[in-house]
């Protein structure tokens, strides 16, 4: 999947988010070791120290952490990762609702409107 950066935030932070949701969704599992901070800047297409940063943060909020002459490894605290997950869909929600109330909606029709989705099975 493309990393689709953009240039209103921070590319360092775009890479931390990214890198959690590869986590949460389950394409790097608890113990799983990262590609190199190299491989990754080349996927990603950025800077290798734009990288490093991004990776030193999560390893700064325990997400991550390093074995020496190993690499990069993701935390195998399963309560952390349910914590993480938690925490993305409630930022997914609220930006969703933020967008429905732009839009015109008040709650109760929000609802209405997933509920009504759900039902479709119209869901990508």
């Amino acid at each position: 999947m493309p990393w689709d950066l953009d240039n209103d935030r921070p590319i360092y932070l775009q890479l931390m988010e990214r890198i959690q949701q590869d986590i949460v969704s389950g394409v790097y599992k608890a113990g799983d070791k990262l590609p190199s901070v190299r491989e990754l800047a080349i996927d990603a297409a950025v800077n290798p120290n734009t990288m490093q940063k991004a990776l030193s943060e999560l390893e700064r909020d325990g997400l991550v952490h390093s074995r020496r002459t190993s690499g990069r490894f993701i935390t195998e605290d399963e309560t952390m990762l349910k914590n993480l997950r938690d925490e993305l869909a409630s930022r997914h929600i609220q930006d969703f609702m933020e967008k429905m109330k732009q839009l015109g909606f008040q709650e109760k029709e929000t609802l209405e409107k997933l509920q009504d989705t759900i039902k479709r099975g119209t869901l990508i």
